[in-house]
């Protein structure tokens, strides 16, 4: 389980490594939930340089607290970068013009409980002040029935604090970055691995179509053989609430460059694989120790291929509005010529 424990085995690893060439290692607690007596504590740590006018990209697991491989491979990506802080000069090179963010655990109650909503029974995916326009999937786009039932939203007009605190935080990077990126890691949706982009509100097409679509061709030409449907959201079903479509809208008013993508790992072959561990925790994570080591393996060349794409995206960005327009109707025949 993470907890107190491996947050502070993290904060000596960045004691430690405030002594290395990289200029900038960062912890802060984004907020701290009370629940049945006890004080739960959301962790951020940063690596890379402070300056102002850098990328910055966020991994993002423990949304949902059942899905707890999700925070396994944000924290062993952590410690990855960490240790390779110690000896790899290309990271510190990388570092020195990039900044990561990552927040293992963003629903530390619902982890600890074992639960896929926050203490209050709020589903943190459905807690944004975003409606959807159009047809919203019944319950699993957001209900305010009750907390009793799965895809509670929460009071309307108010985000609980964990939701408030992790928008705040990527909203405060868009602010001063000239591009940056997340990776929300889920799982439990299908049997394939996705990685959605927005809008799950909206089957209309999202204006950063052509960057999304970018993103999408360089991940094929450079790795062909991954195994990763890259799509909107909304082809499979449409929520109110949203986190990363309001965050997205909230950057696009401002005239700010942000791409959250949502990995969503497939479940159903691991429950496939092993019938035996059907359960709360089964349906949403592996069981068996060497299938959690070959998912920690498998996504280990997608958040490399992240960074090294935040840090040379002035090489793949659409340079002009030719090139944007070329892109949005490449992407609109790939993912949208179904809904004209």
């Amino acid at each position: 389980m993470y907890g107190d424990k491996e947050a502070a085995e993290t904060l000596e690893q960045l004691k430690v490594l405030s002594g290395t060439k990289t200029d900038y290692v960062n912890h802060r607690v984004l907020t701290t939930r009370e629940h049945q007596g006890e004080s739960y504590d959301v962790h951020a740590f940063s690596i890379g340089t402070d300056k102002p006018d850098v990328p910055v990209i966020f991994f993002i697991g423990g949304i949902h607290g059942i899905e707890r491989i999700g925070a396994q491979v944000v924290q062993a990506f952590l410690n990855h970068m960490l240790q390779r802080l110690s000896w790899d000069s290309s990271v510190l090179h990388i570092l020195d013009n990039l900044r990561l963010w990552f927040v293992p655990v963003a629903n530390p109650v619902g982890f600890r409980f074992n639960m896929r909503s926050n203490g209050r029974g709020v589903d943190l995916m459905r807690n944004a002040p975003h409606d959807a326009t159009g047809k919203v999937s019944f319950l699993v786009g957001g209900q305010r029935l009750t907390r009793g039932l799965p895809w509670y939203r929460g009071t309307p007009g108010e985000m609980e604090p964990e939701s408030e605190a992790l928008t705040s935080l990527v909203l405060e990077e868009v602010d001063r970055a000239p591009l940056t990126m997340v990776l929300d890691v889920h799982s439990g949706f299908g049997a394939v691995d996705r990685l959605w982009f927005p809008m799950a509100s909206t089957t209309d097409p999202v204006p950063h179509l052509p960057e999304f679509f970018e993103l999408n061709q360089l991940l094929q030409r450079n790795n062909p053989h991954h195994n990763y449907v890259f799509e909107p959201q909304s082809r499979h079903y449409v929520t109110h609430g949203d986190l990363w479509d309001y965050t997205y809208q909230r950057a696009y008013e401002h005239e700010r460059l942000l791409l959250p993508l949502t990995l969503e790992m497939g479940s159903w072959r691991w429950l496939r694989k092993n019938p035996w561990q059907l359960g709360p925790t089964g349906l949403f994570n592996p069981v068996k120790p060497h299938r959690i080591q070959r998912v920690l393996r498998h996504h280990l060349s997608l958040l490399e291929f992240l960074i090294r794409a935040g840090f040379s995206w002035e090489n793949w960005l659409p340079a002009n509005e030719r090139q944007r327009q070329a892109l949005y109707r490449d992407g609109l025949a790939m993912w949208y010529q179904d809904e004209s």
